[in-house]
């Protein structure tokens, strides 16, 4: 397995266990709430339910959110190198790589940190069709493009 695809699917699998994660959360809620109904009265219990709904409603907010960035992954093919920049494209600058696909945490893979940026995002959109040797500024930091894979 390549870097590239090692870092792929290490950001398959942290999404996909965010949904997991969230489903779960959200079944738990909806099970608790239909157990507190059945035993429950008054100002206290209706205050419990909307603060269960409140919460399914963050959760489920979450949830879309992990299975759009899973829909954007899903559309990668680790294996395709191109010589311009596209989503799924790994590049190397300032000796930081960059990952070009959605917003997600810093991960380390073979002691190496990788950034996952949204194409969207000032660095990504300044990425987007540029090859090797690319230069350009953002916030008063210099930018050159060592690598594309």
């Amino acid at each position: 397995m390549t870097f590239k695809e090692k870092i792929y699917s290490h950001y398959i699998q942290m999404v996909q266990d965010r949904i997991d994660v969230f489903r779960d959360m959200i079944s738990n809620l909806t099970e608790d709430s239909q157990n507190d109904a059945k035993g429950s009265a008054g100002d206290k219990h209706e205050t419990a339910l909307s603060m269960m709904h409140i919460e399914q409603e963050k959760l489920t907010h979450k949830l879309k959110e992990s299975i759009a960035q899973i829909a954007v992954l899903d559309k990668i093919d680790p294996a395709k190198t191109t010589e311009n920049i596209v989503l799924g494209s790994l590049v190397k600058a300032n000796g930081i790589y960059l990952y070009v696909s959605v917003a997600l945490p810093k991960i380390a893979i073979d002691g190496i940190n990788v950034i996952a940026l949204s194409p969207q995002s000032p660095l990504g959109n300044h990425l987007m069709g540029n090859k090797v040797g690319f230069q350009f500024e953002i916030n008063k930091t210099h930018y050159t493009i060592e690598s594309v894979e």
